[in-house]
């Protein structure tokens, strides 16, 4: 199959597709790449986020974030505040940060609550306070869905978007291996992906000290210490990132009943909890649910 890869919001990507993607979708994926990281990145001082966390106010952000502000607010209530996307002061308090610092701040940091300071509906987003939004628990997957409308409207009817392992596959069925968060290379169980989504999130991706990531409690401000991955395969590729991250801090039969997925999940001690309609396998300790 034919591939276009590139680099998005700090990571490889690659678009393979069942004929050769125009010139025009590939300057449009270029393009869509750049506004979205130009729009949320907390990592550039350029950006709208950028804006946010430094004099809060009001802002305008692109179209689609209408659903990605309605989506963020189902799972911040569904989780009972532990996921959310005013976590990114958290997250810089921890170390990682612009500057990429890695050193922990002393004490704890307090996340914003939702309705205190700041007004999210639609694309408009206003705050009382500066604050630091992160969107990353969707962002990949939510922008791998919008990489995937354009490949679509290009006329291509088999295509997988690989967002460096938060995937988009239509018209085939692919077989994924889930990768084991503490042993590279090795897989914990397997996915049958067709004409659906599959994130995942672990605890060693964005790792950086003695217990410290990525994947914090809101609440508490402190990394997740009882899950350390989970993966999810729904339609929508935004839904499926933010659940992955979601399951670190909601119980799954939580997740499984607000939204259609299906999910692995697996705890610090080696055990995977798995959704009973999972297309595939695990190959250690289980629990179906």
């Amino acid at each position: 199959m034919p591939s276009f890869s590139f680099e998005a919001i700090g990571c490889p990507w690659q678009v393979d597709t069942g004929h050769e993607l125009s010139p025009g979708a590939k300057t449009s994926i270029l393009a869509k790449v750049r506004d979205f990281d130009q729009t949320w990145s907390r990592f550039r001082d350029d950006s709208v986020v950028a804006t946010i966390a430094r004099d809060g106010g009001q802002v305008e952000f692109p179209k689609e974030s209408a659903e990605l502000s309605a989506l963020y607010r189902r799972v911040y209530e569904l989780s009972g505040g532990s996921i959310s996307p005013l976590v990114g002061g958290a997250l810089e308090h921890l170390g990682y940060d612009a500057s990429y610092r890695l050193t922990p701040l002393p004490g704890a940091a307090v996340t914003p609550l939702w309705d205190e300071h700041v007004r999210w509906s639609g694309t408009t987003f206003a705050s009382d306070v500066p604050v630091t939004l992160d969107i990353g628990a969707a962002g990949k997957g939510f922008l791998a869905g919008l990489v995937g409308e354009i490949v679509a409207a290009d006329g291509q009817t088999v295509y997988t978007v690989d967002a460096s392992g938060d995937l988009v596959n239509v018209g085939s069925t692919i077989r994924v291996g889930l990768e084991h968060p503490f042993q590279p290379g090795k897989a914990v169980g397997i996915a049958e992906l067709a004409d659906s989504s599959l994130c995942a999130s672990a605890t060693n991706r964005r790792a950086w000290g003695q217990g410290l990531h990525h994947l914090l409690d809101a609440r508490t401000g402190r990394p997740v210490e009882q899950i350390v991955a989970a993966w999810v395969i729904c339609a929508q590729p935004g839904v499926a990132d933010l659940l992955a991250t979601a399951l670190f801090t909601t119980e799954p039969a939580v997740v499984a009943e607000a939204f259609e997925c299906e999910y692995v999940r697996m705890r610090s001690d080696g055990y995977i909890e798995r959704s009973a309609g999972w297309p595939g396998e695990v190959f250690t300790r289980e629990n179906v649910a």
